[in-house]
């Protein structure tokens, strides 16, 4: 799995001209599911998510986690995080996962996420998503389950 993590102090999904999803502080979180990805790699992604610590605290270090600024967040599903362009100009997608794969982690990965009782909110699988944010700092941070 591969997460992009956006620092934010607002963000947004929009399909279809209707907001789906919408937060205030936290995490806007595009994620990325291998075709080798398992239940494994969803537990491994939460844990360093709950206690990335990314947020300032009183004296502007980043020190705190989202759940101790009680952050939310945004959780979109991009198979493009696996696009592969060394050959030609046209990416090719062949190491995402086929949806059968990536809609049960996917669903896992804000599952525990919300067990772990963190607010979150959710784009739509496979949908026309038109995304909006606030990147706060910018703070971006990519974490990838096969770089443990």
């Amino acid at each position: 799995m591969r997460a992009v993590i956006q620092r934010v102090t607002q963000a947004e999904v929009v399909i279809e001209q209707q907001s789906v999803g919408k937060i205030g502080q936290g995490f806007m979180i595009l994620l990325g599911i291998h075709e080798s990805d398992t239940i494994e790699d969803v537990a491994y992604l939460v844990r360093k998510i709950s206690k990335l610590r990314v947020f300032e605290d009183d004296g502007g270090k980043m020190n705190l986690s989202l759940q101790e600024i009680n952050g939310s967040i945004l959780s979109v599903s991009q198979f493009t995080l696996y696009a592969d362009t060394k050959k030609g100009n046209r990416p090719s997608f062949i190491e995402a996962a086929r949806p059968e794969v990536a809609i049960p982690l996917y669903e896992q990965f804000n599952k525990q996420l919300k067990e772990l009782a963190i607010p979150v909110e959710t784009g739509e699988f496979g949908a026309d998503m038109k995304v909006s944010l606030i990147n706060d700092g910018p703070v971006t941070i990519i974490i990838d389950t096969k770089d443990k």
